[in-house]
């Protein structure tokens, strides 16, 4: 049976819709890339996952679809409006660089894992999942679930050549066990329908998004383009109660806004007049294009406004490139809302 609620937990995500980023822990402009052994920096060597996460679907996908001319919905104005009255999460636009992306290849051993109360049937799968030497998880070092086993502890891999994501939330690997929450596998071949892997069916994040696509990269950044929307979070009582917008395809009881907040799946989009010499940096810039071309889309509860890919696996840096609250003159009020379509009520009665 699937969960119901989760209201009173501050950490909970994927199904129950708050994430580990409400800690905002993993949010310095380093990105967890700092501290690394000169064993474990060789071991993590060709992990970098370019191209960007643009490229993992064909196109036609939600994620890289260009809103730049797309109408603004009905109730963008009281939307905004009433975001705008609340602010993001922590009161500021800023960003959290602590979720990782590993890449897999045909050598790379798979293992087994044992499902956890976070593992929700029929949303989620339960295959083998392949665990790159040298790997680690998010807001950790390596793959086990240490520095906050009530966290999010996303465990993302990409197995390129197998063309398919495997995403993982509250994983905890060590010699000895692996234990995980809600695992949803992405066919990287496919276009998905409307309905996603499944309607009412949650993945490793509550909106039921892949969440790879969604992530922008230092490599991305430092060449000048982020090519694809980017993942975006709020507080659960700023998030509309009882319905999402496609492309979501879940939502949560945790959440508790009125019909004027933001429904999961909604897709904001920055004001083409945005001011974008006033951002301090190149690299701000550069996210604040993507966020004017293809908007940000919201997929899961908590904080930290914005999600990045630490920069442990890939060749550019966050130093000197991005930092936390190098967007933080961004206000909700300088966003329209993309055109939802019909809202769909939630039930949590997941169709695979």
């Amino acid at each position: 049976m699937k969960r119901l609620v989760c209201a009173v937990l501050l950490m909970c995500a994927c199904g129950s819709g708050d994430g580990g980023e409400s800690s905002g822990g993993m949010a310095g402009a380093a990105g967890g890339g700092a501290g690394k052994s000169g064993a474990q920096a060789g071991q993590t060597a060709g992990m970098n996952p370019t191209p960007g996460p643009a490229h993992f679907f064909p196109s036609g996908n939600p994620w890289t679809r260009d809103v730049s001319g797309a109408a603004k919905d009905p109730q963008s104005a009281n939307i905004i409006a009433w975001l705008d009255a609340q602010g993001f999460g922590l009161g500021r636009f800023q960003i959290d660089f602590g979720i990782e992306l590993l890449r897999a290849d045909a050598n790379t051993p798979r293992r087994a894992f044992t499902p956890t109360k976070d593992f929700f049937t029929p949303d989620c799968d339960n295959v083998p999942v392949p665990l790159p030497a040298g790997g680690n998880i998010e807001g950790n070092n390596g793959y086990a679930c240490a520095s906050d086993p009530d966290g999010d502890c996303h465990l993302l891999v990409w197995d390129e050549p197998g063309q398919k994501l495997f995403e993982m939330w509250r994983a905890h690997v060590t010699e000895g066990a692996f234990r995980g929450g809600c695992l949803a596998v992405w066919d990287l071949t496919k276009v998905y329908p409307a309905t996603g892997r499944g309607d009412q069916c949650s993945s490793a994040d509550a909106a039921g998004f892949p969440i790879a696509p969604l992530l922008f990269n230092a490599d991305e950044v430092a060449a000048g383009e982020v090519a694809h929307a980017i993942r975006f979070i709020l507080p659960n009582e700023r998030i509309r109660q009882g319905q999402y917008v496609r492309p979501a395809t879940h939502g949560t009881r945790a959440t508790t806004g009125p019909m004027q907040a933001p429904p999961y799946g909604v897709r904001l989009r920055l004001r083409s007049d945005y001011p974008l010499d006033m951002l301090p940096t190149a690299g701000a810039r550069t996210v604040a294009k993507a966020l004017q071309k293809y908007g940000m889309l919201l997929a899961d509860g908590g904080n930290v406004a914005l999600t990045a890919q630490s920069d442990r696996h890939t060749k550019a840096k966050w130093e000197g490139l991005l930092g936390s609250r190098d967007l933080q003159a961004i206000r909700p009020k300088d966003f329209d809302v993309i055109d939802m379509g019909t809202p769909v009520p939630l039930t949590l009665d997941c169709e695979r």
